[in-house]
């Protein structure tokens, strides 16, 4: 529940009453500077709603197991409105356990749910009811964050048909599956890699800030904050975002890359990487890894790891091992947190 503080900023947020058609006022998760307000239009969730059913093979019965405060769970509520039905619901006020997500779907007969890594991950370490349940559904969609390889091939070979999505606020959650792109939505890459992507689904913009919406919403496209590259089979591979590419030595390097290099060693839970101020490369390229269940990764070995799949410039100089990443929102890696990390293990280095 929000507190007084945050009702405050978005009754001040939203404004003298709503000049465009917008039914919902949805705030970014803030991972890419300060959070925005994002005016989604009914035509909008509807046009969201109805492609993923379609991609999926039908509409059904959702079970909600996502905070209805972020875009991916108000999407599920959506979706479950559009199939004519109630959505079941997962009570996550005491965070989210895997054995009450096991009898919420057992209650639920629902043929969807949505989750991020994190709970997928819980759900498999769990096994046993929780496991069987998650088998159960016709579809995972699973968003929110980067998914591990190992974690992916984990689900899959438990009987798991997860989904992956890739879309944000602005474009009413996902609208991109398995690199596919959504009946009726549009991708393309700009000169310098970035994603665009176009259609219905669309947001109106952000309130109140015309300024960021000329900045991101042009001629029917939204100029997304990430980079990629379109893969032989014609499926979108996501790099990572604009603000977080490294530049080293003259090279750049798309952290995205790297963690993909990392997380497909069988030693490698998942990772996450980040560039460090370097006076004589520029930034550096450092690297924190959760090691797999009882393996200890050998540094050099996932170096030459990298070297081989991303190439010399993509090798890590800095190699920290933690027991979990940071997150934030619905299981977002916060990178802040871990460059602040690295810089703080960097110095410690510098002064022994």
């Amino acid at each position: 529940p929000a507190g007084a503080a945050e009702r405050a900023r978005w009754v001040d947020a939203a404004g003298p009453g709503l000049a465009s058609d917008a039914a919902l006022l949805v705030a970014t998760s803030g991972s890419a500077g300060e959070p925005k307000i994002v005016e989604l239009p009914a035509a909008a969730l509807v046009a969201s709603a109805a492609a993923t059913h379609e991609r999926l093979g039908g509409a059904g019965r959702w079970l909600l197991a996502l905070p209805a405060r972020h875009v991916a769970g108000l999407m599920v509520l959506v979706r479950a409105a559009l199939a004519g039905g109630e959505p079941a619901v997962l009570d996550l006020r005491g965070g989210f356990r895997a054995d009450s997500f096991a009898r919420a779907a057992d209650r639920a007969g629902a043929r969807y749910t949505a989750l991020v890594p994190t709970q997928l991950a819980r759900l498999l370490d769990a096994g046993g009811a929780a496991l069987e349940a998650l088998g159960r559904f016709e579809a995972v969609l699973l968003g929110g964050a980067a998914t591990p390889p190992a974690l992916l091939d984990r689900a899959r070979a438990a009987g798991v048909n997860v989904v992956r999505t890739y879309g944000m606020t602005e474009t009413a959650g996902g609208c991109v599956y398995d690199g596919l792109a959504l009946p009726g939505v549009r991708v393309r890459l700009d000169g310098a890699g970035r994603i665009h992507l176009a259609g219905s689904m669309l947001a109106a913009g952000y309130r109140l800030r015309p300024d960021l919406t000329a900045a991101a919403f042009d001629g029917g496209w939204f100029r997304t904050g990430d980079l990629g590259r379109i893969r032989a089979d014609g499926t979108l591979e996501v790099l990572g975002r604009t603000d977080d590419l490294i530049v080293t030595g003259g090279r750049k390097v798309a952290p995205a890359q790297v963690e993909r290099a990392l997380d497909a060693s069988p030693a490698v839970a998942e990772s996450c990487v980040v560039g460090l101020p370097d006076a004589h490369w520029g930034q550096l390229v450092a690297a924190v890894v959760v090691p797999a269940e009882g393996t200890g990764p050998d540094p050099d070995e996932l170096r030459a790891r990298v070297r081989e799949l991303a190439g010399p410039a993509a090798v890590p100089r800095l190699i920290e091992m933690v027991a979990e990443l940071p997150r934030h929102g619905i299981g977002k890696v916060d990178r802040d947190a871990v460059q602040g990390y690295l810089t703080g293990r960097r110095q410690d280095r510098s002064q022994t």
